[in-house]
């Protein structure tokens, strides 16, 4: 007899002390960390957050020249499974503070700025990028290093 996949989930994520870090950070729970302790290669393989971030597909393309940066589209080249997953979070992270009205300086500037979905997406690359960090170093969640976080 098989087990559901909700327990299973539960138990590999019980399992694993990495991915119970991974899931102390907003807008990644369970099933996240999971995927992103199974699906990520070894962290040390990536020499920033951001070739991690790229990695998932959560970048945009660059079409820069003469010193203009020019962002474009989100690549969506990379693990459409875990891009999903961690732009879900990030919607639901943000759905979260729009009703209670409680974001962060960064969240709250960003919504200002940007439509919901593009803030998502934004949101789930920083959420990316803190998580290569803290599988790269073993280092618990900490919302105070989260700040910085966007510059890693």
């Amino acid at each position: 007899m098989s087990q559901s996949l909700p327990r299973r989930v539960r138990r590999r994520h019980r399992a694993n002390e990495c991915s119970q870090r991974l899931a102390k950070i907003p807008s990644v729970g369970p099933i996240s960390a999971v995927l992103l302790r199974m699906k990520a290669p070894d962290p040390t393989q990536f020499r920033s957050g951001r070739q991690f971030a790229a990695w998932i597909g959560l970048t945009p393309k660059d079409h820069s020249t003469a010193g203009k940066v020019r962002l474009g589209v989100i690549t969506r080249a990379g693990d459409e499974g875990l891009r999903s997953v961690l732009v879900v979070g990030a919607t639901s992270v943000i759905q979260h503070a729009m009703r209670s009205g409680k974001a962060s300086p960064w969240l709250a500037a960003l919504l200002k700025r940007k439509s919901p979905k593009l803030a998502a997406v934004a949101l789930a690359n920083k959420t990316a990028r803190i998580a290569w960090k803290m599988m790269l170093t073993g280092e618990p969640y900490s919302a105070k290093s989260a700040a910085s976080a966007g510059a890693v």
